[in-house]
């Protein structure tokens, strides 16, 4: 019942709608009906600007984290396995929320959240983070697009899982953050096939 507890818990945090919240205090403003329509840091950015943007990023990563770290350690919890289910639900929250009936943003930033926290209670999974990580920023910056920067993040995943072999468990949650992120993003690649994405002005390019 504990577990079961924290496992809701984790939900619930990762329910927290921040770009919502944040549409709603700042502009009055339903972000669901503005921008790219998504729930989501990168929307944030688009809608309300670089300040309010990097916060909901900054607070979307740390629904993830919270719930692998700090509820994982006041549970006790030092396998793999309850840690990554933790990170699920924590992930689906963000995807999935009970505050907007159940609709909510694409998982990139939480993700990495929960991706930091099993960093933190799992030392072998830190290099294939980091790797993951760094496609992302090369791939952005190369690009300016978040998007396509996510999916090769999310294709990368699982890849340096096999990779750096990790364990069985590891390489399921790899594939299905993977999964769960390229299917979230159909509408972006339909827009990248189609050369209509969007892309980040950068200081550096013109």
């Amino acid at each position: 019942m504990t577990f079961i507890f924290g496992i809701v818990l984790a939900y619930l945090v990762g329910s927290i709608p921040t770009a919502y919240i944040f549409g709603k205090l700042l502009k009055g403003i339903d972000i669901r009906q503005h921008g790219s329509g998504n729930v989501g840091a990168t929307n944030v950015f688009r809608c309300l600007g670089k300040g309010p943007g990097f916060i909901v990023l900054f607070l979307d990563i740390l629904k993830g984290v919270l719930p692998v770290v700090v509820v994982g350690s006041a549970l006790g919890l030092t396998e793999n396995i309850p840690l990554i289910l933790l990170a699920f639900a924590a992930v689906a929250g963000h995807n999935w929320t009970v505050f907007l009936n159940f609709k909510g943003g694409k998982g990139v930033a939480t993700s990495l959240g929960v991706l930091i926290g099993l960093m933190i209670k799992i030392a072998g999974i830190r290099i294939v983070v980091l790797g993951t990580f760094l496609v992302w920023v090369v791939t952005f910056l190369i690009s300016s697009i978040v998007s396509i920067s996510s999916i090769l993040a999310a294709l990368a995943l699982p890849g340096l899982m096999i990779i750096y072999q990790q364990p069985p468990e590891l390489l399921v949650l790899g594939l299905v953050f993977g999964g769960f992120i390229i299917i979230r993003h159909w509408p972006n690649i339909k827009r990248l096939l189609a050369g209509s994405e969007p892309r980040v002005k950068l200081p550096f390019r013109k």
